[in-house]
């Protein structure tokens, strides 16, 4: 006889939807409890208008065209700043991405613009090769790294650069809110964005302090890059920010973590397109982070909810089981108002805080996917694959031997 019968088997279901449950509201908890801490940490985090504020090198790395790129970066340009230039990095100079910048240079003329050509990358991630190309070409000591997919608000460079002038601090990791495009696959990268990612990022803070980074939005100062070594140490991953950020904190820095009023503007994508991106972040977390990746699959409820009311359904204690899933589901709406509106100040999640349940499942699903997909993956056209400790090699082009250890 198997040795799980017809008999035990919705025992066993129940059983694992009433352990995911608890794990998920445990979270939950977790969640509501590190989302308060932070609020008060970030109201204490005021930009000091009597303060003196260095000069600041935005870096933006641009690669193609893509939809409201011109709004994004139009966004740097406004910035409420004494002294900024921005650098932006392209690997040639027939780009569609620099006409837009060039519009924009001659639009805001007093802002200082210039623009580094890298080539074709010698290092597996190409950002980070443009990005070791673009601080050598700068002489201040403030960096601001951050996606061509960004948009900030004026008062963004005081915020983020104000923890910075404290010696002890030496990289601003932020927040940051999905700004959907109107379709229902946007909009569900969205709430991810606003509500699940900032709830992990936010427990782990508490938990150890931030070890890492994330690479939306990144402000840290030369000496910080220096003594890890330059930015061209994270060049082998995929995950530069992560380790960007956890090498700053191992060499006795502070990595902060503020919540400027970030958004991350998303395209429009097919339910493909977007598995596959979100199925690429889980992949790199899987690989740089192994045992908290793992432990990530007892966070989600909706699923454990799902469970439990098949399985108690099966076995004769229905109302058991709607009243598990019941919970589940205003499990995940309640983090979705704490944090995506609570936090975040996303009205995005407050509408949609009755579908982010769905969101939860989705992700479940890309969790548990991470684990079932090979090495390879897809990212700005090229293909990747991903090696043991998170490092990536190209797979879609070489690399070229003499740049290997620049």
């Amino acid at each position: 006889m198997h040795w799980l019968s017809v008999h035990s088997f919705w025992p066993v279901i129940v059983l694992l939807g009433v352990v995911g449950t608890i794990s998920s509201t445990i979270f939950l908890v977790m969640v509501l409890v590190a989302a308060r801490r932070f609020k008060r940490i970030a109201q204490q985090q005021v930009a000091d208008a009597q303060a003196e504020y260095p000069p600041v090198t935005v870096l933006k790395p641009v690669h193609g065209f893509e939809p409201q790129l011109e709004a994004n970066l139009e966004s740097f340009f406004l910035q409420d700043y004494r002294e900024y230039e921005i650098v932006f990095g392209c690997r040639t100079a027939d780009d569609p991405a620099l006409a837009v910048v060039e519009k924009l240079r001659q639009r805001y003329a007093a802002v200082n613009v210039r623009i580094v050509l890298s080539g074709e990358p010698r290092r597996p991630n190409a950002k980070v090769y443009s990005l070791d190309r673009m601080i050598a070409s700068s002489t201040n000591d403030y960096f601001i790294i951050s996606d061509s997919d960004i948009r900030v608000r004026p008062d963004f460079l005081h915020r983020v650069i104000a923890p910075l002038l404290d010696k002890k601090n030496g990289l601003v990791t932020c927040l940051y809110q999905g700004v959907p495009t109107g379709d229902f696959w946007s909009d569900m990268e969205a709430l991810g964005m606003s509500v699940e990612l900032p709830s992990g990022v936010m427990v782990a803070e508490m938990m150890e302090g931030m070890k890492f980074a994330l690479g939306a939005v990144m402000a840290v100062r030369r000496d910080a890059l220096e003594r890890i070594g330059g930015i061209g140490t994270t060049a082998d991953y995929y995950s530069d920010d992560f380790v960007l950020g956890s090498r700053v904190a191992e060499v006795g820095h502070t990595v902060v973590l503020a919540n400027p009023g970030v958004g991350h503007v998303l395209t429009s994508q097919t339910f493909r397109q977007t598995f596959r991106t979100q199925l690429r972040w889980m992949q790199s977390t899987r690989y740089s982070r192994p045992k908290g990746h793992l432990g990530t699959g007892l966070t989600y409820s909706t699923p454990f909810g799902l469970l439990a009311l098949a399985g108690c359904a099966a076995t004769g204690a229905l109302p058991l089981g709607i009243a598990l899933c019941a919970w589940s589901y205003m499990n995940r709406v309640v983090q979705c108002l704490a944090v995506g509106w609570g936090v975040i100040r996303d009205r995005h999640a407050l509408a949609y805080c009755w579908i982010y349940p769905l969101r939860d499942l989705l992700g479940f699903f890309v969790w548990a996917a991470s684990y079932l997909g090979g090495r390879y993956f897809h990212w700005r056209g090229e293909l990747y694959r991903f090696t043991p400790g998170g490092r990536i090699e190209p797979a879609s082009r070489k690399l070229q031997a003499a740049g290997r250890g620049a």
